[in-house]
């Protein structure tokens, strides 16, 4: 974002409290309420049938909050002629993305669901957020592929990421954008996976700048019979590296700062709970941070730059932090 835009979004952010604190509780109640819809709707299909579910300890490459994509395994042969769905939900304490909050490091809620046939999929995830442009809740549409090819599970996808209910702006079109991502994963004997990735958007946060992202990971699944029944361990790690085009000439013409990111974790589940402990941070400057997101709530005192930062204003959103999520996942 440019200056300008960036002032203009800090002043409506502490100009418009309560209309901020009423969108995000809206947000959060939506997405709770939509948890509950997905709790009810898998308890009645548990009556059913035998429910299972998902995977744990997905290597994150940078996925969206909520979405199942990055946890979902390849369909089995046995099961691709049926139309199958996976339910998601829960809290985290701070929800990242690729290394930078997107909840002003508070808590967020999250819901998710996704429907797959044969290769096939497409899903819709509501989240709570806390960002400049004060959106209600974020809500991302997507819809892909995800063959096999031999051992390697491959997710081939589109997502559209909407941010509905942002506060108005002369200077800002609202930071609703797409992306395309290939992501490619495999196991090397009984308990070590690694996945890599590339994403890119042509319009990021509807800057005009176009986006890439590149990552890889690692993961350690404990053995079952190691461990007491229906528990499972996960320790996954990953980084990732994101560099980007020039904005619009109104946003200041210059290209975002481009910067790693790594995060590394434990995640923990029983039957349909999950519980993910994780540290995550980036190499981005408390400046350069404070020029990438636009956070509403910067301080002075910084390093000035006269083209990108001339005030010298820092962010805290993109440091180091610890976070723990807790979520059910139904398939």
């Amino acid at each position: 974002m440019s200056r300008s835009v960036r002032q203009d979004c800090r002043h409506r952010a502490t100009g418009n409290g309560d209309h901020r604190r009423q969108a995000l509780a809206a947000a959060a109640l939506a997405c709770v309420g939509f948890a509950g819809l997905a709790v009810a709707e898998a308890r009645a299909q548990a009556v059913a049938q035998t429910p299972s579910y998902a995977a744990p300890g997905a290597i994150n490459l940078g996925g969206r909050g909520w979405s199942g994509s990055e946890s979902r395994q390849a369909v089995p042969e046995s099961a691709k002629s049926q139309l199958e769905f996976a339910i998601r939900g829960g809290l985290t304490s701070d929800y990242v993305y690729r290394g930078v909050t997107l909840s002003d490091r508070k808590p967020a809620a999250g819901a998710a669901i996704e429907a797959t046939y044969n290769v096939l999929y497409a899903g819709v995830t509501v989240a709570s957020v806390r960002l400049p442009t004060q959106p209600a809740a974020e809500i991302s549409i997507s819809g892909g592929i995800r063959p096999t090819l031999g051992p390697v599970e491959l997710d081939l996808g589109v997502t559209y990421y909407r941010y509905p209910g942002e506060a108005p702006s002369a200077e800002s079109n609202g930071i609703n954008y797409w992306e395309a991502a290939l992501r490619a994963g495999t196991k090397l004997g009984e308990a070590v996976r690694i996945a890599g990735g590339f994403a890119y958007s042509p319009n990021v946060s509807n800057t005009g700048a176009w986006s890439s992202y590149a990552a890889a990971g690692l993961g350690y699944d404990v053995p079952a019979r190691f461990l007491p029944k229906d528990i499972g361990v996960s320790f996954t790690a990953a980084a990732g590296y994101s560099w980007f085009g020039r904005q619009h000439e109104d946003l200041g013409g210059f290209p975002l700062p481009a910067y790693l990111n790594w995060q590394a974790g434990v995640t923990v589940t029983y039957k349909m709970l999950n519980l993910d402990l994780r540290y995550h941070d980036t190499n981005l400057s408390k400046e350069n941070c404070f020029v990438f997101t636009g956070d509403p709530n910067a301080q002075p005192g910084g390093r000035p730059d006269p083209l990108t930062n001339p005030d010298g204003l820092t962010s805290r959103w993109c440091g180091a932090a610890f976070v723990a999520k807790l979520w059910f996942a139904l398939n």
